[in-house]
């Protein structure tokens, strides 16, 4: 007999993808001349970067500007690049570039990862995936380079690429770091207007998604005709960038000059969406700050983009799934348009898994590093959102720990229903109906 024919489904591929890049990543990194001090780095320190590179969180255990060599950040930048635009659509990208033609396969596998509605276009939207991202990534570091190359001469070339690459795919690694002062991220640059403007809106347009912004495009601005998905996916981020930024304004950065404080409350609002940039030491929050920092890490960006996290979508059908509850109606209800309840199952599922893995990832790492619940909290939370941010425990944690964040980041990337239809998808339905009953809730 012969052997039996692997078959693996879309989600396994992309899962398999994701894995083969952070391992080749992990190994480049482990070469000697990755490093400033031109010596091996230990193999976990060279995992855990690549695993924070590949799904773009920006969780580090070592300093990224002094311990990586330019080779290595030039290493890390390109697992953030095909983090950020995603395994499979790098993929079809080269295939593209070297004159082949995408198969029906590959078309399947991105239009899981792009989150787009109809497989048909799949490669005019790739080409459009790439030229948007290009094009986003190279005005903004045009921009950039006037805030860097005054200060740095000609490295901040380098920086403006390094940072406007990150911003852009969300992934908040950043370069700036020096020996006297490790994981400063951009707190020295508070109040600088053109830096905090340009790496807001590289987070901003790469956390809405590919498909929001193609859609932005072919209605030609006009909100009217934008589709269901485009117009949650606007009023969510405006919502929960405002709302939070006031907060900030007149709760935590009450103290600070007027420019600085409007520029602070909006970023530190931006960035949890999940960016992983910090302007003001998180340590400097407050209790509240830091829970509504989590909650904005947790939610994180939109479907189909460069950012982590549960996704505004999720956030808003599990709004929609409960006021349609209060007002006693049949069906959740968005903007004048019924939602299927499928789609609100499979939000409700995706809610639980994050809240659940964020929740008891925290609890295990308080309980093998013996530190603040807290702390470990915002440290998961940040993991399974890809954000980045931190409160400064992650380099001092034990391998277990570096183990229970780098699967948190791997599943916030790949996403966990993907994760779970990857191990469970069989491929067979059961039509059968068990019998029903009810159950009191409430």
């Amino acid at each position: 007999m012969g052997r039996k024919k692997l078959h693996l489904n879309a989600f396994q591929v992309i899962i398999l993808g994701f894995l083969a890049v952070i391992l080749v990543g992990a190994l480049l990194l482990l070469l000697p001349f990755s490093s400033r001090s031109r010596q091996v780095t230990p193999f976990d320190q060279c995992l855990f970067t690549s695993v924070s590179a590949v799904c773009v969180t920006g969780l580090t255990v070592v300093d990224t500007a002094t311990h990586w060599s330019v080779f290595g950040q030039a290493v890390i930048l390109l697992l953030i690049q095909i983090g950020g635009l995603g395994v499979i659509t790098s993929m079809a990208a080269l295939t593209l570039l070297f004159g082949g033609k995408i198969s029906l396969f590959q078309k399947s596998a991105m239009q899981e990862t792009t989150s787009v509605q109809k497989m048909g276009g799949i490669v005019r939207f790739t080409v459009f995936i790439l030229i948007a991202t290009f094009a986003a990534e190279l005005a903004g570091a045009c921009a950039l380079m006037g805030v860097f190359v005054p200060q740095f001469g000609g490295r901040g070339v380098w920086l403006a690429f390094f940072h406007s690459v990150s911003a852009f795919c969300n992934a908040g690694f950043d370069i700036l770091g020096t020996n006297e002062a490790q994981y400063v991220s951009m707190t020295g640059y508070t109040g600088n207007i053109t830096l905090n403007l340009t790496v807001m809106l590289l987070i901003f347009l790469g956390g809405i998604g590919f498909a929001t912004i193609y859609d932005i495009g072919k209605s030609k601005f006009r909100f009217s005709q934008y589709a269901l998905q485009t117009k949650t996916v606007l009023i969510a981020s405006a919502v929960l960038t405002l709302l939070p930024a006031l907060y900030f304004f007149f709760a935590e950065f009450a103290d600070y000059p007027i420019k600085e404080r409007i520029l602070a409350s909006l970023f530190a609002s931006v960035t949890p969406r999940t960016a992983g940039f910090n302007t003001v030491d998180v340590n400097s929050l407050g209790s509240v700050g830091k829970a509504l920092t989590v909650v904005l890490m947790l939610v994180g960006g939109s479907p189909g983009s460069t950012a982590g996290g549960m996704k505004t979508t999720t956030f808003v059908l599990l709004f929609a799934s409960a006021l349609s509850v209060f007002r006693k109606k049949n069906d959740s209800q968005l903007l004048r348009r019924r939602v299927d309840d499928g789609t609100v199952k499979t939000a409700s599922a995706l809610c639980l898994t994050y809240v659940t893995l964020f929740a008891v990832s925290g609890c295990a790492i308080s309980l093998l590093e013996s530190l603040p619940l807290g702390d470990c909290l915002f440290e998961t939370a940040s993991a399974i959102g890809t954000v980045g941010l931190s409160v400064g425990i992650t380099p001092s944690l034990g391998i277990f720990s570096e183990i229970i964040l780098m699967i948190l980041m791997f599943v916030g990337r790949v996403g966990g229903l993907t994760l779970l239809y990857a191990v469970l998808s069989n491929g067979n339905k059961n039509v059968s109906k068990l019998p029903q009953e009810k159950i009191a809730i409430g």
